[in-house]
């Protein structure tokens, strides 16, 4: 029984017709149901009070490898992996994660499908089975995870801030784990891990300690009862809150300089402040507030400034970690090659802003603007899947009153001088940590971070110092933004047609197409537009791409001061390149959303290359190609599968190798060029009444195609965008090893891709049902039990309407060659499965496959995805959903294994496979063995993807053909 449901006034937004309840159970756990009577999926969230700041000293990372093993079994269900592989069969997907005060655990599933979940859930509390033989494995996948992290950037820059903290501070630690500290370490001092994991959780996981929400379809009282019925039995020994030991830095912390030396290429300043935490002013919020203005991009901000002086290409700030007892303000500085050798003179100018904001006092009109930016944002935010919203609210309940667990700190409402001012104060020079990050550090540090091998150096600054730096900085106009004309004031909504229910063709000529597609399901003030630019010339050569690249980058850029406040208003926008042209994307409120894409419409057509700026896009563009190789290796066989499947896809390789020979002139010829010949392909949704939509696009085409001297011409016949994919030989199998780019990682990683057909709903539902039953199954026997990698997923593949499914593993255990035997030793062990399968279980995966298609789309955005999907790729199958469940009603059991004979199975005279191996460097000499190894029958090792390219028919494309729909 709950102790008593309380009816306290949760807010919630206006449009939010959901039902909430807050109850405590008799074991003290906090519970908020949700009733959501048009919910397609149930979800759960529980947040237990407990992080990595509570690991035991000597056994870093026990948190989060308990958050692990809790996923295994349980007394009242001892089959270990019963609970995955039960929401994974009833549609569903569940995760965890661990911070440094909580750990979250998280589920959502199909409506049918919630009750038996949400009791095997709370097994989690209750009584957790921890074998001895599931831990020992899982510390290896504890350690693999840590492994693929140990080269990214982000994770060392976080350590090495966590690092040079005081040492006694909880802060201070690692946190994920790894092999060392779970399993040699421990053992070295007589611990059993197995022990110390059950007596930490016996100490730590009680009722008293968590808050969980449910959401779900029934009515609040019969989800009370529910969660009444499972829920009570967690123990509650009254445990008490960890509570923080205050700030982790000392004097000995603060006035630093540290350089340090990135796995990737780029420059990066990131200045932090110890300040007072936020939520303890979030009805206030001071670092909302500064961070909106030090981080603003308009005209006379920090950044805008350090872009006209070309020492920077971005810039964020704001409060990072937190909790209630301490806090970090960070101002996050991607910097040129020019920027980094002006850090002096940036953090002058940064400290001049600084000082801009304390001389102006603290504005009641910004704080007023941003507070109705954020009420807006709150009352007319978009529904999001349950799996997260849960996650959202259960992580707000542990810190907020329960009138405020839907809100948080969204909204701030009252204007307090004094708490912004107090944490103004705060950006001191006295307390500044400066974290300067290039590799042109390298040779010239003599620190090293112990858990990442991070190397660094430390230099003490002065408040004098800083003086000087701003008294040499630059004299430039930095001031406070104008008001923001980009806030809507016209949330009305218009008329729709409600019998539209896919999208239509509007309106098409030799120039566009425009499909559109009323607001019918989501009644918010929102619109999404989409003209894609299909230009012949934009793709035709490595050249051509990476000018075209470059070209919507310098569109962005001078945009930038001006739309960055649509963007604060809601009101967001992208252009971005594609394969044949490049696209323009606007979404959000639809009041102002045309004069913003007029002004986009205007900045292409009258684009001017200014050469101060290509040289910086330029300069940006050649790194991000230099990192490509520091990409983890299953990201690298993922590249490789998409350049010797798609037929007009350019290496990287080659566009890194024509970039130096690119100059500002090229660009300005080649602009002309591109937009010569184009056809543009729309898409307009939301709401906006259809004749809105056609005179947008009118005035696209009357900007872009009409008068004398058109900037651009129909397309010919023959110029029409094509997507054309290999087509893998029957009964072949392809194998393309490759050494892993970064010659210091150690990880190795496979794709293992069977192609199995073109788009087509019976084919597509039987793959879809194949991967839904198997996916599960893999992950437990390729990653839990042999422990291959973190990384072990198996997924479906499609390339432009080329349908297929690949396993994708990571591994620092065996090489490529070895895992792709063991993916072929899963499949075979699978076989068996499928057979033995009987009809009840077929059915309910079917109803699982069936219910997850008829799923509705949460929102607007999510909507657009798909529709936009099917124009992209020339399907048009705008009924695909209703056509695939129509066919999954049919399709038999044994159809579905003779499709798995002929199509999946190892050794099947259909099946088509393409195994990519990357090689990290534990495995080298297995790559040298691979590529000297006699190839065996019916099977093909790729030396050259182009050779091999050329050498194969192609599918037919979609895209291109004549309509499908008429006018």
């Amino acid at each position: 029984m709950a102790v008593g449901k309380e009816e306290v006034e949760i807010v919630k937004p206006r449009t939010d017709t959901r039902e909430y309840r807050r109850i405590v159970l008799r074991n003290s756990l906090q519970v908020l149901l949700i009733a959501d009577p048009d919910t397609d999926k149930c979800a759960a969230s529980m947040s237990v009070s407990v992080g990595s700041f509570s690991d035991p000293p000597g056994l870093e990372g026990l948190a989060h490898f308990l958050e692990h093993m809790l996923f295994f079994a349980s007394e009242k269900y001892p089959l270990e992996d019963s609970y995955s592989k039960y929401i994974t069969e009833h549609g569903g997907c569940t995760n965890a994660f661990t911070s440094s005060e909580h750990t979250n655990f998280y589920f959502d599933v199909n409506t049918d499908g919630f009750e038996e979940a949400l009791d095997r859930f709370a097994q989690f509390f209750i009584k957790p089975l921890m074998s001895a033989d599931a831990t020992t494995r899982e510390i290896k996948a504890v350690d693999s995870e840590n492994q693929k992290n140990l080269l990214s950037d982000a994770w060392r820059m976080n350590q090495l801030q966590k690092h040079l903290t005081m040492e006694g501070h909880p802060y201070h630690n690692f946190s994920t784990g790894n092999w060392d500290t779970l399993e040699v370490r421990p053992k070295a001092k007589g611990l059993d891990t197995r022990h110390e994991l059950i007596k930490f959780y016996e100490e730590n996981y009680s009722a008293n300690l968590m808050h969980l929400v449910i959401y779900a379809k029934e009515k609040l009282d019969k989800i009370q009862n529910m969660v009444e019925d499972k829920f009570q039995d967690i123990r509650n020994t009254d445990r008490s809150c960890f509570h923080c030991p205050g700030q982790p830095c000392t004097s000995e912390h603060l006035q630093i300089l540290v350089r340090t030396v990135p796995i990737k290429q780029g420059h990066k300043l990131r200045i932090v402040w110890p300040v007072t935490p936020e939520i303890r002013h979030y009805k206030e919020g001071p670092c909302r507030y500064l961070g909106h203005l030090i981080g603003h991009e308009g005209e006379g901000s920090l950044f805008y400034v350090l872009k006209t002086l070309g020492w920077a290409t971005g810039l964020s700030a704001g409060e990072a970690e937190w909790t209630l007892e301490f806090s970090f303000f960070k101002v996050v500085i991607d910097l040129t090659d020019a920027g980094h050798e002006h850090m002096q003179d940036i953090i002058g100018l940064l400290f001049k802003y600084i000082d801009l904001l304390k001389q102006s006092g603290i504005c009641k009109w910004i704080f007023d603007e941003l507070s109705a930016v954020c009420e807006t944002k709150f009352h007319y935010q978009d529904k999001i899947r349950p799996i997260d919203y849960a996650v959202n609210v259960a992580s707000n309940m542990q810190i907020y009153p329960p009138k405020d667990w839907l809100v948080g700190s969204s909204l701030p409402s009252m204007f307090s001088q004094g708490s912004i001012q107090m944490v103004l104060e705060q950006l001191s020079i006295d307390k500044i940590r400066i974290f300067w990050e290039s590799k042109k550090f390298e040779g010239h540090t003599d620190k090293v971070e112990p858990w990442y091998g991070t190397a660094y150096s430390i230099e003490k600054i002065t408040s004098s110092m800083i003086q000087e730096w701003m008294l040499c900085a630059p004299n430039e106009n930095l001031h406070l933004p104008a008001p923001n004309v980009f806030i809507p004031t016209d949330l009305s909504l218009k008329s729709a047609q409600e019998n539209v229910k896919f999208p239509v063709l509007l309106r098409k000529s030799s120039y566009s197409r425009l499909w559109y597609k009323p607001d019918t399901m989501f009644s918010t003030p929102k619109a999404y537009v989409k003209i894609d630019f299909n230009c012949p010339h934009a793709g035709n050569s490595p050249e051509a791409e990476v000018l075209t690249d470059i070209f919507t980058r310098l569109l962005m850029d001078c945009l930038n001061e001006y739309a960055y406040y649509a963007q604060v208003a809601g009101l967001y926008y992208g252009i971005s390149h594609t394969d044949c042209g490049f696209q323009v994307t606007l979404v959000g409120y639809n009041h102002k959303l045309r004069i913003l894409l007029e002004s986009v419409v205007e900045k292409i057509a009258t684009f001017k290359v200014k050469p101060d700026r290509f040289s910086v896009i330029k300069e940006t563009v050649t790194k991000e190609y230099q990192n490509y190789k520091f990409q983890q290796p299953y990201q690298q066989a993922m590249y490789y599968c998409s350049l010797i499947l798609q037929d007009h896809a350019w290496p990287w390789m080659e566009e890194l190798g024509v970039l130096p020979h690119l100059e500002a002139e090229d660009l300005a010829k080649f602009v002309p060029m591109m937009l010569s010949r184009a056809f543009l392909e729309c898409y307009i949704a939301g709401n906006i009444e259809t004749s809105e939509a056609e005179s947008m696009i009118q005035c696209i085409e009357d900007v872009f195609f009409s008068g004398p001297d058109p900037l651009c011409q129909a397309l010919f016949p023959s110029q029409h965008v094509t997507n054309r994919i290999v087509k893998l030989e029957r009964g072949m199998s392809y194998f393309y090893p490759a050494e892993g780019l970064n010659p210091n990682d150690e990880n190795s990683a496979l794709v293992h891709y069977i192609q199995v057909h073109r788009d087509d709903f019976v084919l597509n539902v039987k793959l879809q049902l194949f991967a839904l039953i198997a996916k599960q199954p893999a992950f437990h026997q390729l990653r839990s039990v042999e422990q291959l990698g973190y990384i072990t997923v198996l997924m479906q593949r499609n390339d432009s309407g080329i349908r297929g499914v690949q396993f994708i593993i990571q591994s620092t255990v065996k090489g490529p060659g070895n895992i792709d035997l063991r993916v072929e030793a899963f499949l075979k062990m699978f076989e068996s499965k499928l057979y033995e399968m009987t009809n009840e279980e077929f059915k309910s995966n079917v109803n699982a496959l069936i219910d997850m298609k008829l799923e509705k789309h949460k929102n607007l955005r999510e909507e657009c995805r798909f529709y936009w999907g099917e124009i992209s790729d020339g399907t048009l199958k705008f009924d695909r959903r209703e056509s695939e469940v129509a066919a999954l009603r049919q399709l038999t059991q044994q159809e579905l294994i003779d499709f798995f004979n002929e199509c999946i199975k190892v050794g099947a005279p259909q099946r088509k496979t393409l195994s990519i191996g990357v090689y990290g460097n534990l495995h080298n000499s297995e790559y040298t063995a691979e590529k000297s190894e006699p190839v065996q029958p019916y099977s093909m090792k790729i030396d050259d993807i182009f050779s091999f390219r050329r050498s194969q028919s192609l599918y037919g494309s979609f895209r291109g053909v004549s309509d499908h729909s008429k006018l």
